[in-house]
């Protein structure tokens, strides 16, 4: 029962399930276009991640390597993400979230072209590399761009959505390499032409919009308060500093929870073509369409457990979508029908991209709340360069368990898939139960220049925030930032 008691989110919580429209109704213009702006960024960096996955049999051909050695590309670009998670996230905690992202995604588009023209597969490498640089800063300005700026009621189901931003990236790229690429003189590169294009429209949306509310309030507040006479930049540092010794067991405990998280991914999809083709026979063509479903479940879930994790709390949304997925490992690797696999890939992706889909907010409400796109962010990328060798591990796993499949000898994907996807839920459900829950956390409290940020916890902003969003469910009334002249002020109003 104790057990039970500590999954119930803190403060107040709505008795009524409210209609997910009167909760789309809630947002108001800006807060949609900064909802956009975000899951635009984000949905670009799916786009771009399995821009070299879709096209390694060509690469391949292009550089007389073969496809295993092209997806080293792929482990660099992993590897070198917690680099831009760093760097980005710093800079959007320190000077915003509006030109931070802006930046990081024109870089994107210079390398996204830059990979295009490359001739030798050393090339290539280099160029990946410093992609996945860029890369590395996406999620956590994505996140707190389309999180902060919505009403509080709004967060689990715009979480679910902007989650879901990577797997629409990769139907994009799967579309454009299934229709554009074969039919274009230029052939794969033309691939990456469309997400350079897409990547620069992404960040000229995003210059168009103002910065983050919740950023200008915290900043508009410490100068008000006038909290340091030292400069912003070693206020920052200072405050960092402070942050890390406070959060150190909370940065080790989200790293492993975004191992887990990531590993889940990798572990269900990593291997799903060469399990179809070579455990089931089934032609691309219909590994592609199977492949389409997964994203289909993808989609459903993630907005589903994000808007009801609103009213579950989000630990416990997380755990029910885990047990969810642990309970169709079977129909995801039995049967050998068409219907019957893509029955199991649509609703175990349910599962993990349901569970997926309340990561953003629950991992931003228990961020530091001066340093939450640099905590989030880098946490994030950390377990991703964690769960970088998944697919070796599943290769390696595939070498020594083999079946027979029409007299042929091949590696046995089913049990290698499904017992790794076991092992990686148990992992992620023991750092679910173990992790805080800050749900209802305010977001415009702190700005990490101010004296005293870096030991501002989360679970200090939960209560009054809680009673807000209570007496205003509808509404999502809250104190938005405007700016005349020169002169910034605060005003009461809907967010």
């Amino acid at each position: 029962m104790k057990f039970l008691k500590s999954l119930k989110p803190p403060g107040r919580t709505p008795d009524v399930i409210v209609n997910p429209f009167s909760i789309m109704r809630s947002i108001d213009f800006t807060g949609w276009m900064l909802l956009l702006s975000g899951w635009l960024a984000w949905t670009m960096d799916g786009y771009d991640y399995f821009s070299v996955s879709l096209t390694a049999k060509r690469l391949s051909v292009q550089f007389g390597k073969s496809s295993t050695d092209i997806t080293t590309a792929i482990t660099l670009t992993l590897l070198f993400r917690s680099v831009g998670a760093v760097i980005f996230g710093v800079a959007a905690d320190r000077y915003g979230r509006k030109w931070t992202l802006v930046i990081n995604l024109l870089l994107i588009a210079i390398f996204e072209l830059g990979s295009s023209f490359c001739n030798t597969y050393q090339q290539f490498l280099a160029v990946r590399s410093l992609f996945g640089i860029a890369m590395g800063g996406i999620w956590g300005l994505a996140a707190s761009t389309s999180l902060e700026n919505i009403p509080p009621n709004a967060r689990g189901l715009v979480s679910g959505f902007l989650q879901q931003g990577y797997a629409v990236g990769y139907l994009i790229a799967a579309v454009v390499n299934l229709t554009l690429v074969p039919n274009n003189p230029h052939t794969w590169r033309a691939l990456y032409w469309v997400g350079t294009g897409l990547s620069v429209f992404a960040a000229i949306f995003r210059s168009l919009l103002p910065e983050s509310r919740s950023f200008l309030e915290a900043k508009l507040e410490a100068k008000s308060r006038g909290d340091t006479g030292i400069s912003p930049t070693r206020a920052f540092l200072k405050e960092a500093k402070a942050m890390l010794k406070t959060n150190w067991k909370r940065a080790i405990w989200a790293v492993c929870l975004m191992t887990g998280f990531n590993f889940l991914s990798h572990a269900s999809q990593d291997l799903l073509p060469l399990f179809l083709q070579d455990n089931k026979l089934f032609s691309p063509h219909n590994t592609s369409l199977i492949a389409i479903i997964s994203n289909c479940g993808a989609v459903v879930g993630g907005i589903t457990a994000g808007y009801f994790s609103q009213y579950t709390g989000r630990r416990l949304a997380i755990i029910i979508m885990l047990v969810w997925t642990g309970a169709f490992i079977p129909l995801w690797i039995l049967p050998s029908s068409f219907a019957g696999i893509s029955a199991g890939v649509f609703f175990l992706q349910f599962g993990v991209q349901g569970a997926w889909g309340v990561v953003p907010i629950y991992l931003s409400e228990s961020s530091p709340p001066a340093f939450r796109a640099s905590f989030a962010g880098i946490a994030y990328q950390l377990g991703n360069m964690a769960s970088a060798g998944s697919a070796q591990i599943e290769a390696r796993g595939g070498e020594n368990w083999r079946t027979t499949v029409q007299g042929k000898n091949v590696p046995d994907y089913a049990k290698v898939q499904g017992v790794l996807l076991g092992v990686i839920i148990g992992w992620t459900l023991i750092m679910t139960l173990l992790g805080p829950e800050n749900h209802g956390s305010r977001f415009e409290q702190a700005v990490a220049t101010r004296e005293g940020a870096g030991k501002m916890r989360n679970e200090d902003l939960v209560e009054n925030h809680r009673v807000l969003q209570d007496d205003n469910a509808e509404t999502g009334e809250a104190y938005d930032v405007k700016v005349k002249g020169n002169v910034e002020h605060v005003e009461k109003g809907a967010v």
